[in-house]
């Protein structure tokens, strides 16, 4: 990502709670903020989170967090501190249908909140799905934050427009304590739109089910024989209803089944991405097909396109790989360049507080 403005650098630290593999903290830390601590639940995030951040990732449910144990991460001294999360997103996703009050998930942004509130951090940025705004747990998440005399901004933003090469949108809120704030435009970093071919064409081709030599995340679902038919009748950007009839599902020639065009997709060259979702390696679960080669998209493909480092470890080197894990960290993960979007918005956002102060002063 371009810089354009210089930033001043600002001794500001960070924990990052719902932390997952490190896509957020990552992204802070291109920007240049200390982030002290990962918070999550899931075992499998630990080594990817660490060895990939330099940070303490602590395996603990945000719902047995006191307060002071996250607090004994930010040093003492002249720092700016920021609260980070993504509480897991898949109960407010499109994606899911059946999902409700009743899921104990639902109601871990009044945790996020309460970690919040019993810190009083200067800075707060929360990211998850657009269909958190339509509930009325998030409603109260931002008159929390009004109440507490934060400055708040909360948006939709379409990750395209940042660079990164994936049809993803999620709802960003930034808020401080310190002054009216807001993300940075697209244009700030005059990033051009990233496609698929930008993303992917250079990597190693791959037949399906085979692992590459010398990065075993770069490894691929087998197919079965009818899929592997499916695949190679496909074209980029068509559908199932283009193949041959005897190819096509049982389920898809009912009435009911007709309405799923995007499954059993081939991705376009010169398009981004469809969302990745954690089920992305698989042909059937989407349009996650390969352009070209007769297969679903990678592991290391789907953490590339979003925007993790294409060196990025998820397991330590000579353990086995579960794709399952791997395919929930990634699909899981808030993009890595929308992680430093965030941070670079709000070491901008210092940047006018400091020459505000500056010019009151004067």
């Amino acid at each position: 990502m371009k810089k354009r403005d210089d930033l001043k650098k600002h001794n500001v630290q960070a924990i990052d709670l719902f932390c997952g593999a490190g896509g957020l903290t990552c992204g802070l830390k291109k920007a240049g903020i200390k982030v002290r601590l990962g918070v999550d639940v899931d075992p499998v995030c630990k080594y990817p989170y660490e060895y990939n951040n330099n940070a303490k990732c602590l395996l603990k449910d945000v719902r047995e967090i006191k307060s002071s144990e996250l607090s004994a991460h930010f040093k003492e001294g002249q720092s700016i501190r920021l609260i980070a999360g993504c509480a897991p997103c898949q109960t407010f996703s499109t994606y899911n249908q059946k999902a409700s009050e009743t899921d104990s998930r639902w109601w871990l942004l009044r945790e996020f909140k309460r970690v919040v509130e019993e810190i009083g951090p200067e800075l707060v940025t929360m990211e998850n799905v657009p269909g958190l705004a339509e509930h009325d747990v998030f409603e109260e998440f931002l008159d929390f934050l009004r109440n507490a005399k934060y400055e708040v901004s909360s948006q939709v933003v379409r990750c395209e427009d940042y660079g990164i090469p994936q049809q993803r949108e999620r709802l960003v809120v930034l808020a401080s304590r310190l002054g009216p704030i807001s993300l940075l435009p697209p244009a700030h970093f005059r990033k051009r739109t990233q496609t698929v071919r930008d993303a992917l064409e250079t990597l190693p081709a791959l037949a399906a089910g085979a692992i590459d030599e010398f990065d075993p995340i770069h490894q691929t679902s087998e197919l079965s024989p009818l899929n592997l038919k499916r695949i190679r009748a496909s074209s980029p950007g068509g559908t199932w209803r283009d193949w041959p009839k005897k190819l096509v599902a049982k389920c898809h020639k009912k009435k009911s089944g007709k309405t799923y065009p995007s499954v059993y997709g081939r991705m376009s060259w010169d398009k981004a991405s469809p969302t990745i979702t954690t089920q992305f390696f698989g042909f059937g679960n989407g349009r996650f097909g390969h352009p070209e080669q007769d297969r679903a998209i990678s592991l290391r493909e789907g953490a590339i396109l979003q925007s993790f480092p294409p060196t990025y470890r998820f397991t330590p080197p000579n353990k086995p790989i579960h794709m399952k894990n791997i395919g929930r960290l990634v699909g899981n993960a808030v993009p890595v360049r929308l992680g430093e979007v965030i941070g670079r918005s709000f070491l901008h956002h210092l940047n006018q507080v400091e020459a505000n102060t500056l010019a009151s002063k004067a």
